[in-house]
């Protein structure tokens, strides 16, 4: 299909209906969205739009609206949290005369309020000429965005933002083009313009022969940072997981240099790499291309059904076909593949838990996706969008993808800034499509991406590569892993000789795996609040969870209202909270509310990082709370950390995203399970015993005896160092269950 797609494009210009020769039509930008590589509900449609006439640019706004954060150490606990962001300011433009024309600025808060604003600027009439395939049939959007819109979508400023007027987003309007149906084998043109139309129709057959395509001239390339910086890097994300500060990092470094004009580039990477969300963006006179062979997805919508589809766990093709499935086992088999891809999985869970409806979030697949150079493990997550919600929201709650960050979201955003000391630009970005009136839409993961800028008549490209950093992690092996991911895009770029790699080519596939055995339902759940909608609606008798900055929190939210009770969701570590930390405030609002129970949720570094959950922890001990409490990792150990014991790095080393075997005594949240029970650990620091204390121990893990569990003799007050709400915690709904089943003295 890529091969169709090139010559099309080929007779698309060669007949002017595509690139400088269509100004009549529209713009000489470019927009491909190709799907190839192996065969899959992925690889559906291919796109070339036909020359837009309207787009919409970003840029970074100046310092003045936006200052660059001051310098501070995130993996030492030092986080600049803030809920003040700066305009959002898209330009849209029009094509006339033979050029792009200012028509007006939008002024959004955030990147939804983006997608929200062009609804005024997006007809809403069908396409005179429609097409059958799932894709939009009235005018979307399609572009590209950069990574740095993070400065949007998480409470946090840079401390290396882009330049002043950096792009951080170009979008083009579709309103006619040509599709490519893979599944069907059909060519289909459709759009507004007959003329476009007609005389596209004549030039979308092809005879099998393939396009010409020249090799690549060699350039030199520049990387950012050496190996042994690279190394120091992985080995600080590593200290800072047993200091307790993050659970994982995807970081990462950039090969630079000239190159040869970044279609080209493009079409050797449809050759050498193809990939389900391959794309191609460009628009000349803005001096900005990307080419993009990215295997990943971040998210789908049909305006009703969510679907995200990470990757995390990777290993090399093979030669031969057995020694691509030896590679192929070995990382199946891997605990660190395996758990990096676990918390991934759960991250992910939480984000769309945003916007989904309750007990919607499935895990529908579990495979290996094998592509030329490497393999993957890829999980495809499902959920119901929520009726309030829309697949602009669901955009905004996913970005960038956590797949290419790590865990705690909001922190490791903010490591990466600090480590990697430079903007991502569009790299781990997204390129995609979105109907802004439906909220239909597709976005991929711009990895294996080379971004170009044109300086002075020649192309100048970079190309980022990294990979996740656990506990786990060799520094030496994660620094051959992102030169081995940027080999292919390095190899078409000229940078460097096919021979030069020792990758092997493999055969293109999917091999399914047993997916979790979780299969949950709406019915009957409960509604999870927000605290700004629960004061509104003078809401009571909801559980009150602390959320403490966790990238799993909603994941909490959701299985309580799997259990059936409404939950409202307070951001205990954000500027906004810090008013709760008044003893008065923190009384009237616990009255205003009347919670029926009190859950302190997981979160990263020190329970003293926690200050509202610190007091929560207090009081509760203390007798004065009317509410069964419940503290799940970081709220165990304030718990504990209250009742006089000591929380320190754990004897063992950090365990992240590993299920383990918990034996307990059958008494508080273990009332009624048997033993040989699996929940999963997401922590580095632990609770130890060291003198006289109000709270009993009642589980521990079974290899290490650590201390799993802890309950009040006579006050309703529990503990649990594992996450219960994990993917790989088979009874931890057992435990939420059984503590929203003990009732309130409120």
């Amino acid at each position: 299909m890529s091969e169709h797609v090139m010559a099309v494009v080929e007779q698309l210009e060669a007949n002017e209906l595509l690139g400088e020769g269509a100004f009549r039509f529209g713009a000489p930008d470019r927009v491909l969205l190709v799907s190839g590589g192996p065969p899959s509900h992925l690889a559906r449609h291919s796109l070339i739009a036909a020359p837009p006439t309207k787009r919409v640019v970003i840029r970074q706004p100046p310092r003045n609206d936006l200052p660059a954060a001051e310098a501070h150490e995130p993996l030492q606990g030092e986080l600049h949290l803030t809920n003040e962001r700066s305009v959002l300011l898209a330009e849209v433009e029009e094509w006339k005369h033979g050029s792009w024309y200012h028509s007006v600025t939008l002024r959004a808060k955030d990147l939804e309020d983006v997608f929200a604003k062009l609804r005024a600027e997006t007809p809403q009439t069908p396409f005179r000429r429609t097409h059958t395939t799932s894709l939009p049939n009235v005018a979307f959007w399609s572009g590209a965005l950069a990574y740095d819109l993070v400065q949007w979508t998480q409470p946090l400023r840079l401390q290396h933002p882009p330049q002043e007027g950096e792009l951080l987003a170009v979008l083009w309007l579709v309103d006619g083009g040509v599709i490519m149906d893979h599944h069907h084998d059909r060519v289909e043109v459709f759009g507004d313009n007959e003329t476009w139309c007609e005389a596209a129709q004549l030039r979308v057959t092809w005879d099998g022969t393939a396009v010409n395509v020249p090799p690549p001239q060699p350039h030199r390339e520049a990387v950012t940072h050496t190996d042994e910086t690279h190394e120091d890097n992985v080995e600080a994300v590593r200290q800072g997981i047993v200091n307790g500060q993050v659970y994982q990092v995807n970081i990462g470094k950039h090969w630079q240099g000239e190159i040869d004009h970044p279609y080209v580039v493009f079409q050797r990477l449809l050759r050498s790499n193809p990939a389900p969300f391959s794309a191609y963006t460009a628009a000349e006179d803005l001096g900005f291309a990307l080419s993009s062979s990215s295997p990943e997805s971040l998210l789908m919508c049909d305006g009703h059904i969510l679907q995200t589809s990470p990757i995390k766990g990777t290993c090399p093709q093979g030669s031969t076909a057995d020694e691509a499935a030896r590679h192929r086992e070995s990382m199946i088999g891997d605990q660190k593949e395996r758990a990096e891809h676990r918390m991934l999985v759960d991250l992910m869970r939480n984000d769309l838990t945003q916007v989904a409806v309750p007990g919607t979030i499935n895990v529908d697949r579990f495979d290996v996706e094998a592509y030329a150079n490497v393999q993957h493990l890829v999980s495809h997550i499902t959920a119901q969008l929520r009726p309030d919600q829309s697949g602009a929201s669901a955009l905004q709650s996913v970005f960038p993808g956590g797949s290419i960050t790590g865990c705690p979201r909001t922190v490791v955003c903010a490591v990466i800034d600090r480590l990697e000391e430079m903007p991502r630009s569009f790299w781990t970005g997204s390129i995609g499509y979105i109907d802004v009136h439906s909220g239909r839409s597709a976005w991929n993961i711009l990895i294996r991406t080379l971004e170009a800028h044109l300086k002075s008549g020649r192309w100048h490209a970079s190309v980022g590569a990294g990979g996740g950093i656990t506990i786990a992690s060799q520094p030496k092996n994660e620094v051959e892993e992102a030169a081995w991911k940027g080999a292919a895009l390095r190899v078409a770029a000229g940078w460097m000789r096919e021979e030069q790699t020792t990758l092997p080519q493999g055969a293109l596939g999917i091999h399914p795996l047993q997916p979790p055995l979780r299969s949950p339902s709406s019915a009957g759940c409960g509604r999870v609040h927000t605290l700004e909608r629960a004061l509104q609606d003078g809401s009571t008798s909801n559980v009150l969870f602390i959320d403490n900055l966790d990238s799993f929190s909603l994941n909490i939210a959701d299985a309580i209202a799997q259990a059936g009770h409404d939950v409202v969701v307070l951001k205990g570590r954000s500027p906004a909270s810090e008013q709760w930390l008044d003893p008065v405030a923190l009384h009237e609002l616990l009255e205003e509310l009347q919670p029926s129970h009190l859950i302190l949720g997981p979160g990263p570094g020190r329970p003293q990082d926690a200050l509202l959950t610190m007091a929560l922890a207090h009081l509760a001990l203390d007798g004065q709370l009317a509410m069964p409490v419940l503290g799940v990792c970081l709220g165990h150990q304030a718990l504990a950390f209250a009742d006089g014991r000591n929380v320190v790095s754990s004897p063992f080393g950090p365990v992240h995203g590993v299920p383990v075997e918990v034996d307990h005594d059958g008494t508080g949240v273990f009332v009624r399970q048997g033993q040989g029970l699996k929940f999963t650990r997401y922590n580095s620091l632990i609770a130890i015993e060291n003198g006289e204390h109000q709270l009993l121990v009642n589980a521990t893990e079974a290899s290490s005896g650590l201390i799993m569990g802890l309950r009040h003799p006579s006050l309703p007050i529990h503990a649990v160092q594992f996450h219960p709400e994990s993917i790989g915690s088979r009874d931890g709904q057992h435990v939420i269950a059984q503590f929203l089943a003990i009732p309130s003295d409120g």
